[in-house]
């Protein structure tokens, strides 16, 4: 197909001058907005020639805005036509720890219109900045990818976030989209963890589990969000406690994020699902989780099978963490995440210190056919310096360590 013959909306008979005129608004979009208007969002097949071209569309303005991008490409011996081709390896992967070092911005300033910052756990945090067209498209993936796993609701719900309240001076990622959340649902109250309270944050988990008590007495359903490690502690402190609630139904559990400082105490997801099924009385269908990252800012969605399948915004490549060469389907290697959603800031390829592997979707019976992504944790500190000192190496031109 060609990339320009549909943009997976559904199709209807119409009048000559509306077929011209769906045509001219056609043509004048850029190959990423045509990709982010796609109405499949694990066509991935569908896709394939629209997504290298909405790279490599990307990447020319990208680089046009930004010099130390085009210096980075120049020297990668970035090769368009073979991006165009469909080879995305083509496109030089940017380390996420360079993004921490080295801010990259390829529009004004006074063009970004969200900012955003990792969490900043190693010491240093990489920062986003979002433009009108960046947005725009972000906000459809959005309401794609929420429409298709079921997650908006008209009906209006209590949430639990084990996480900070929003403030102007707090730009981490994860406050902004752990707030962003609670319009999934209408939100009747939202109840935080970590609450602002004379100069810093305090947490209050005492305040989070009151909350959570009343609410199991009412008839709203009750959603929570947080990273999987501070939901897996209040839930282990709740069973602890001899609690055994049953809370409405339509509640859920939503979870994004590594385990971080609490590497040690991870366990598996089933036995999450079981303690939530067991403390708070929601099912295992009804537990969610979300994959993302400042740098790549793609909501990966878990399906039924809680797998992480590739949605059409994004292209995940593992590579080999020696070689840095694109491995096959079920070889454990570095993820490298692609996206041409961001036009302000030049993340189209980023290579994460995440390991993981790339399964082929015939190995989930959800029935979602786009490969999925199985994280693995994280490259050790030592391992993490051998990965900064090769990413200086490889943006100088030189080979991989």
């Amino acid at each position: 197909m060609h990339i320009g013959e549909s943009t997976g909306e559904r199709q209807t008979a119409s009048p000559p001058y509306a077929r011209k005129q769906r045509e001219e608004r056609l043509a004048a979009m850029t190959y990423s907005d045509r990709l982010f208007r796609w109405r499949d969002p694990y066509d991935l097949a569908g896709t394939e020639s629209l997504f290298a071209a909405a790279l490599a569309e990307s990447a020319q303005r990208q680089a046009a805005g930004c010099p130390d991008y085009a210096r980075i490409l120049a020297l990668r011996g970035y090769d368009r036509a073979a991006l165009e081709a469909g080879d995305l390896s083509a496109l030089p992967p940017i380390p996420t720890l360079y993004c921490k070092r080295h801010p990259l911005l390829s529009v004004p300033e006074k063009k970004l219109l969200v900012r955003a910052t990792s969490s900043g756990t190693g010491g240093t945090v990489s920062r986003m900045g979002l433009d009108a067209g960046s947005l725009l498209r972000g906000a459809r993936m959005v309401w794609r990818m929420t429409r298709y796993h079921r997650l908006l609701s008209p009906r209006p719900c209590r949430y639990l976030i084990l996480g900070y309240q929003p403030r102007r001076e707090n730009q981490t990622a994860f406050s902004k989209t752990g707030f962003g959340f609670t319009f999934f649902a209408p939100a009747l109250s939202r109840t935080y963890a970590l609450r602002w309270h004379e100069g810093s944050y305090r947490l209050d988990m005492e305040g989070l589990r009151r909350r959570l008590l009343r609410c199991a007495g009412g008839r709203s359903p009750v959603r929570t969000i947080g990273f999987p490690a501070y939901t897996y502690l209040l839930l282990r402190q709740l069973e602890e406690e001899g609690v055994r609630l049953r809370l409405p139904r339509g509640s859920m559990v939503t979870m994004g994020g590594g385990w971080k400082q609490f590497e040690g105490q991870k366990v598996e997801k089933e036995a999450l699902y079981r303690l939530a099924e067991s403390v708070l009385g929601i099912p295992e269908e009804n537990c969610v989780e979300f994959f993302g990252a400042v740098e790549h800012p793609i909501l990966y969605t878990t399906c039924r099978r809680h797998h992480f399948h590739v949605p059409v915004y994004s292209r995940v490549l593992i590579r080999d963490p020696n070689t840095l060469a694109p491995v096959p389907n079920g070889t454990p290697g570095l993820v490298n995440l692609l996206t041409p959603m961001v036009g302000s800031v030049p993340v189209l390829s980023i290579m994460t210190d995440d390991l993981g592997v790339l399964h082929d979707g015939a190995e989930c019976p959800c029935g979602i056919q786009s490969p999925w992504l199985e994280l693995k944790g994280r490259v050790g500190v030592r391992d993490i310096v051998t990965c900064a000192a090769g990413a200086a190496e490889f943006l100088r031109g030189g080979s991989a360590p």
